[in-house]
């Protein structure tokens, strides 16, 4: 656990102390930019987002799995907090009507959670993955029988 830990956190302990998080009105100034076409804009929101992407990742997933799997974790929901920068809605309103900004990381979260869990699901089907931990030989994609594997279950259709 620790080697990986190390690893991931090395490799992008730089850039998330050189791209802290930032303020909702600076962070909409930049989705607009990037929604408008500029690549700066959008790398520096997915920079900016890094450290927010390896907390889900840790928060969600059992150390072992951190070690198989962590790395194409993070690389694959990086591409999602592109996809996601397209379709943040600037004018969003509440059911009332009135604009109602929410930070990205509050639009992102619950597609990057649900990615991790069924990424998870996808893997360990396919590799009949037996976890050391919980003792329970994962079959027919139940995941439900491990704690500690994910953070709730709302996530297991």
């Amino acid at each position: 656990m620790a080697i990986l830990i190390v690893t991931v956190w090395e490799s992008y302990k730089h850039i998330i102390r050189r791209y802290p998080r930032i303020s909702l009105s600076e962070e909409r100034k930049l989705i607009l930019k990037a929604q408008k076409g500029s690549k700066k804009s959008r790398d520096e929101l997915v920079l900016r987002h890094l450290g927010f992407l390896i907390f889900r990742i840790y928060k969600i997933v059992f150390p072992s799995l951190i070690r198989s799997f962590g790395e194409d974790l993070l690389a694959k929901a990086i591409l999602i907090v592109y996809k996601k920068i397209e379709s943040y809605d600037l004018n969003y309103c509440d059911k009332h009507g009135n604009p109602n900004p929410v930070k990205f990381t509050s639009y992102i979260w619950k597609r990057i959670d649900g990615f991790i869990i069924d990424s998870l699901k996808r893997e360990l089907n396919e590799s009949n993955y037996y976890d050391r931990y919980s003792g329970y030989a994962l079959k027919n994609g139940d995941l439900s029988s491990m704690s500690g594997l994910i953070e709730s279950d709302n996530f297991i259709s």
